[in-house]
């Protein structure tokens, strides 16, 4: 085998050292809605389901979805469907070749954070007004 020095290579930078950039922290955090919106999506469907199986089964899933929990999953899965749109009509101009330019991308993840949680609290105060 060749006689191979392996001191003096530098090392690949791990996630101490480097710093993912925002478009990619987003980029990930898409993916991650999409599957958190399961859960939003499992208790709605659990709660129609007892909806129209008994009396008793309602109750237990109504106080379920009524309940501290229920409303942050609720919440959280609100929040997940409207950035989840954010980015995909972000990635629909990614598509087209547009805002891929490093600083266009770093002002397009800023605008989907703060459009996400505009909307989710823009949507409570709708629910929650009316």
């Amino acid at each position: 085998m060749a006689d191979v020095n392996r001191g003096n290579r530098p090392l690949s930078p791990h996630l101490q050292v480097y710093r993912l950039p925002l478009a990619a922290i987003t980029s990930i955090m898409t993916r991650i809605t999409g599957h958190a919106l399961v859960a939003g999506i499992v208790l709605i469907a659990w709660w129609l389901v007892a909806a129209v199986t008994s009396p008793g089964a309602f109750a237990c899933a109504d106080w379920v979805v009524r309940s501290w929990l229920g409303f942050i999953i609720l919440t959280g899965s609100m929040w997940a469907l409207w950035y989840h749109l954010l980015a995909g009509l972000r990635h629909l101009f990614y598509d087209a070749g547009y805002g891929l330019e490093i600083r266009q991308a770093e002002r397009s993840s800023q605008a989907l954070i703060a459009g996400s949680v505009l909307l989710a609290v823009l949507t409570l105060i709708i629910f929650f007004a009316f």
